[in-house]
């Protein structure tokens, strides 16, 4: 085989390589599956980071953000100026959209004013370690409001309401000093009832003392009891113990009392200008003195 022949089959080789090679590529790029980038259509105003219950929104908390048409968020704003010095009313996190429903009414100002919807209210309670279960009544928990009122042996405990949401603990409106459930130390719990519900509790506070009881976030289901009165917590007393006698016994005859003695029999007797009464003892006795 001289020089020329191996040059072609060399040649030759190579091409039918880079043949298999290119069809190979080619059938790789067509299995690749397509990729659609989304090109922002608008800005909406986001969070630019986390922002508590009842912060007063400044330029700093938040900013725009590129967000597609088909995916747009009703309530939501265009410019930063529409939110500027409106407190929020719920928890918005890092990239949220801020909407209407999660900020509090143009100048209604922050803190917790604005986080209570129309019609409840927001009332605060003294509380310990103790009565707040142990620094676990952190806000958007909830309770039941248990009152006891002493009143010697017939002092009496009843729950008066039930499902009542924690707004704040202390004046934190946030689960930040809760998180990883840990407690919160505090002094003060303020709970969102309605106006009857405020008397109520207004009522237990001044003539008792209230315990709040922690409960599971999905048993809404309100309960009524009858309470529990010092009478019944150790329940009904034991009756006196039966003494058996060992033999017969007699029982004790009073003898009934004596007749009462008959009244005497008297006269009228006239001495002279002197009258006086006697008495006669019997039918044979003559009577004292001699005249009537």
């Amino acid at each position: 085989m001289n020089r020329r022949t191996r040059t072609l089959i060399v040649v030759g080789v190579a091409v039918a390589m880079a043949a298999v090679a290119s069809f190979g590529v080619y059938r790789a790029i067509q299995n690749i599956p397509e990729r659609t980038k989304y090109i922002p259509a608008h800005y909406l105003v986001v969070a630019k980071q986390d922002v508590p219950v009842g912060t007063l929104l400044e330029a700093q908390h938040v900013r725009l953000a590129g967000w597609p048409q088909d995916t747009n968020v009703d309530g939501s704003f265009a410019k930063i100026e529409d939110v500027l010095g409106r407190g929020a009313v719920a928890q918005i996190v890092t990239n949220e959209p801020i909407t209407e429903r999660k900020l509090a009414p143009k100048e209604a100002g922050g803190g917790l004013p604005p986080t209570i919807p129309a019609g409840m209210r927001a009332m605060s309670v003294k509380v310990n370690d103790v009565i707040g279960v142990a620094g676990f009544t952190v806000p958007g928990t909830r309770v039941d409001v248990v009152v006891t009122i002493r009143d010697r042996d017939n002092s009496m405990s009843r729950a008066v309401l039930n499902n009542i949401q924690v707004l704040a603990a202390g004046t934190k409106f946030d689960q930040d000093q809760a998180k990883n459930g840990q407690p919160i130390k505090t002094a003060v719990v303020t709970l969102l009832v309605t106006p009857p519900d405020a008397e109520k509790l207004a009522l237990a506070q001044n003539e008792g003392q209230i315990v709040l009881a922690l409960r599971n976030p999905l048993d809404t289901e309100s309960v009524q009891t009858q309470g529990a009165r010092m009478s019944g917590l150790l329940g009904a007393p034991a009756p006196p113990p039966v003494i058996k006698a060992s033999g017969p016994t007699r029982k004790a005859v009073t003898p009934p009392p004596p007749p009462p003695a008959p009244k005497p029999y008297t006269v009228d007797a006239i001495r002279g200008a002197k009258r006086s009464e006697e008495i006669i003892k019997s039918e044979t006795e003559k009577p004292k003195g001699g005249g009537l």
